[in-house]
């Protein structure tokens, strides 16, 4: 299973500079009609990073079914701040059997996004298979030196889905671990250069 992007919500785009002042280059951003959320991106050679926030509290509100609001709210609610979206191939069918079928107002109709969603946990998801705009033309060139994501952790404070986590775990670069607390742990090259990057604004640590 290969991962599409990562996401982690803020509560405001310039918690994302922490990123560009450590070394990351930053690629194009988009606004997300319908559910009230823009964010800005940070591609590398296999996945790239969203950092995401609500603009717009009524439309983000208005999708209860699938938690934006709350999940925004981490603060307050108690949700995770974090998304795992996995790209859309035959061995992700059986991670999104029974899953939630979004249909939000920028895909076409009939198509959907499939989600698994528990306050408590990463919101993991997929889009449609020919959904996915090109991204080739973003940059990928870091000044901190990190090209290509080798292991990504997800810290949770409760695990569901157990199942299907063993099934992300088993054939992927992620992995889940249950210690209390919500938190991300992206690994990049097999941390050849051994350093170790922490950004307590983001719940996010980097291994490089």
């Amino acid at each position: 299973m290969l991962v599409d992007h990562i996401f982690i919500f803020v509560n405001s785009k310039e918690e994302a500079d922490a990123l560009v002042d450590f070394g990351m280059t930053e690629g194009s951003g988009n606004v997300h009609r319908g559910i009230g959320t823009v964010n800005r991106r940070f591609f590398f050679e296999n996945f790239y990073l969203e950092i995401l926030w609500v603009e717009n509290e009524s439309e983000a509100k208005s999708v209860s079914e699938i938690g934006i609001w709350e999940r925004s709210n981490y603060k307050s609610s108690g949700y995770s701040r974090f998304g795992l979206c996995l790209k859309n191939r035959d061995d992700t069918d059986s991670i999104f059997e029974n899953s939630i079928k979004w249909e939000p107002m920028f895909l076409s109709k009939g198509e959907y996004v499939n989600i698994l969603t528990n306050e408590k946990m990463p919101w993991i998801f997929r889009f449609p298979v020919n959904r996915r705009k090109d991204l080739s033309e973003e940059p990928t060139f870091h000044k901190s030196g990190i090209e290509q994501l080798s292991k990504a952790i997800f810290n949770l404070s409760k695990k569901e889905f157990g199942d299907k986590l063993d099934l992300i775990s088993d054939n992927s670069i992620i992995e889940f671990e249950k210690v209390g607390t919500n938190s991300l742990i992206l690994e990049f090259d097999n941390k050849k250069q051994g350093k170790t990057k922490i950004f307590e604004n983001l719940n996010l640590i980097l291994n490089y």
